[in-house]
């Protein structure tokens, strides 16, 4: 028991460095495509990462690209994966993204996303769908996905959701 605890912290450490990772690659790939000039980065998953862009033409094109990439990229690697190990990373990665949005928007700090978001002319209503779109389906998954691990399931093909499991072929 205590080994799939282990694991469980081990994925999460993971998810965290993904989510990180890809949520801020998403702003650089964004800013990138939307021809703004990236200033400065940090990318590293041990401090809040941020990107800065100056000028930037299209900053809601930079701004939503980092939660936006940051769930889909995970996501898509874990439809290619298909372990709940995978699948775990993913959902955080997605539930992630939409409490982050939410709590930014709470606390109002003008240097997180949604204020800035907000500050750059998205919808309200955008940003409200996002988030519950994100945190309704990560919660989820990522529930499901746990409950997995901790059974010691995490090496197989993910779950099909009818109690059955899909396993690969050899």
């Amino acid at each position: 028991m205590q080994i799939r605890w282990l694991r469980s912290i081990g994925l999460l450490a993971a998810a965290w460095c993904v989510m990180t990772f890809t949520h801020e690659g998403g702003h650089i790939v964004g800013g990138w495509l939307g021809g703004a000039t990236l200033r400065d980065a940090e990318l590293g998953p041990w401090r809040l990462p941020y990107s800065i862009h100056e000028p930037d033409p299209r900053p809601l094109l930079t701004l939503w690209s980092g939660p936006i990439l940051g769930a889909i990229v995970p996501l898509a690697a874990a439809a290619a994966i298909r372990r709940n190990w995978a699948w775990f990373i993913a959902y955080f990665c997605l539930l992630a993204n939409g409490s982050y949005l939410a709590a930014a928007w709470i606390s109002g700090d003008r240097f997180l996303d949604t204020p800035q978001l907000l500050a750059a002319g998205a919808w309200p209503a955008s940003i409200l769908l996002y988030i519950v779109v994100t945190v309704v389906i990560g919660y989820w998954g990522f529930r499901r996905a746990l409950l997995a691990v901790l059974r010691g399931t995490a090496d197989r093909a993910h779950c099909t959701g009818r109690g059955d499991e899909r396993r690969d072929e050899a």
